[in-house]
């Protein structure tokens, strides 16, 4: 039985995602193909004669990306069984099932799709796996099967401060998240638990990608220090067993201050970096997305990180329900003062805040303020700011950023543009900025993951079709 495991988008990474459920498939004797298509174009002819097709769908962008192919593929002649798995699944269920999905897993997914597999190979009935299924049962992991994606040196890069470019390997040592931020598409389905990747298998993942000739580990977990022990015996191990090699995390504020001197250890074992998601400068805004932590924790945090030598990328969420037109002015003002225009991607800082089926924001007092109607294309509520300026601002920001950045413009000279235009936007004169910061190592695709698809990337999954079932079928007669 042949079986194609999806991704749609993944920040430019080698998909764990893949790899982890394909080791599992190939140790139950399937055949397995692993189809990336932030790498590779869809190609529809790729999916006949499989019997299953599983997407990942990690994040809204993949989720996003997954609607235009999913319909595609559910039109061939001898269309495969679909399911779609990962975050964006079980909170989008119906949606995904009305393109063609029939089966949607979320949480820890492997074991889910490994039985469906197993029960449709051997013409069992499937019927308990129709529901949507959400499991938090321990996975017994086993080592990545990385073979059957595309090399390491395609994906995104880390470019140093010299210039000089680094191939980047991404592993996980755990899943979930034990945090509860009000924004957090983990939250709907992981509630407050995670799940960690045993130290071995997360360094013989490790180990074979550094035989791939990764020269840098980015670590995919959503927090590496929701389990600190278990963090630090992965890097301990990665640091005496390629001290060559450098890597990067992503951690809470609110982890960095508590866990400071295991960050500080983490200075002497080659991390470069590490991304928080901030989110936000306003204390009012942090305290409604219960994040953790207050700007001046950014602060603290950003100030003791520097103090390693570890360079901070802070994530932020600047569009919201109670963003104003001054906040969003401090916002810029704090990254000029703090001296971060090198280290936020202008991408970031024109992004809506997203509110997917079951977030915890729906909960809040003021919500018939803003809030509308749950769109099951665009994969979450709409929702309207009570000031419509605000709302017309992060439009003028986001198409000003797509375009400076599809001219290949320098970061700091997409937010010398961002700058102007949010004063001009207010006839406020525009004050003259002095962008002191330092080259900073960094991706050569940016944190992406909560925005809309840009047209590329509707490009490399269009396929050249679009429509109803019907009309694709008509366009594919001989498939």
């Amino acid at each position: 039985m042949q079986i194609a495991l999806v991704s749609p988008y993944e920040i430019g990474r080698q998909p764990f995602a893949l790899a982890q459920p394909a080791a599992q498939l190939a140790s139950q004797g399937f055949d397995v193909e692993c189809i990336d298509l932030s790498i590779e174009t869809f190609d529809l002819t790729r999916f006949i004669g499989k019997s299953v097709v599983a997407i990942h769908l990690a994040m809204h962008t993949g989720a996003r990306l997954a609607s235009e192919i999913i319909p595609q593929i559910a039109a061939l002649k001898s269309a495969p069984v679909i399911c779609v798995y990962g975050l964006y699944a079980p909170v989008n269920d119906a949606y995904f099932r009305s393109l063609g999905v029939q089966y949607v897993f979320g949480g820890e997914s492997e074991a889910d799709i490994v039985s469906l597999c197993m029960s449709l190979s051997a013409s069992q009935n499937t019927d308990a796996y129709r529901k949507t299924r959400i499991s938090m049962e321990k996975l017994a992991f086993i080592r990545p099967v990385r073979s059957g994606l595309p090399p390491l040196d395609q994906y995104s890069r880390l470019i140093m401060q010299d210039g000089s470019l680094k191939t980047v390997g991404f592993a996980e040592a755990s899943r979930g998240c034990k945090h509860l931020c009000r924004h957090c598409p983990i939250v709907p389905v992981y509630s407050g638990k995670f799940r960690i990747v045993p130290h071995k298998v997360a360094m013989d993942d490790i180990r074979q990608q550094v035989d791939m000739g990764a020269e840098h580990i980015s670590f995919g977990d959503p927090d590496f220090l929701n389990g600190p022990g278990h963090a630090r015996r992965v890097i301990e191990s990665l640091f005496e067993e390629f001290p060559q090699v450098s890597w990067d995390a992503t951690i809470k504020i609110e982890h960095l201050l508590k866990h400071s001197q295991l960050v500080g250890e983490f200075a002497h074992k080659n991390c470069l970096f590490i991304t928080s998601a901030v989110e936000s400068v306003e204390d009012d805004v942090l305290y409604r997305l219960d994040k953790g932590h207050t700007a001046e924790d950014f602060r603290q945090a950003l100030a003791s990180l520097r103090g390693l030598g570890i360079t901070m990328i802070p994530t932020f969420v600047p569009f919201t329900p109670w963003t104003t037109l001054k906040g969003y002015r401090h916002l810029l003002e704090q990254i000029v003062e703090l001296q971060l225009v090198s280290s936020v991607p202008p991408v970031q800082l024109g992004i809506r805040l997203l509110l997917p089926q079951g977030s915890t924001l729906l909960s809040l007092p003021d919500r018939n303020d803003w809030l509308g109607n749950f769109d099951s294309e665009m994969l979450g509520y709409s929702w309207k700011h009570p000031d419509s300026r605000v709302d017309r601002l992060q439009e003028s920001i986001q198409n000003w950023t797509m375009d400076a950045e599809s001219q290949n413009l320098e970061r700091k000279d997409i937010f010398k543009g961002i700058w102007r235009l949010t004063h001009q936007f207010e006839d406020l004169q525009t004050p003259d900025i002095d962008l002191v910061s330092a080259a900073v190592p960094q991706m050569s695709e940016p944190w992406y993951c909560c925005a809309e698809p840009t047209q590329n990337q509707r490009r490399r999954v269009a396929g050249g079709y679009a429509g109803s079932k019907e009309q694709i079928r008509e366009a594919l007669p001989l498939i």
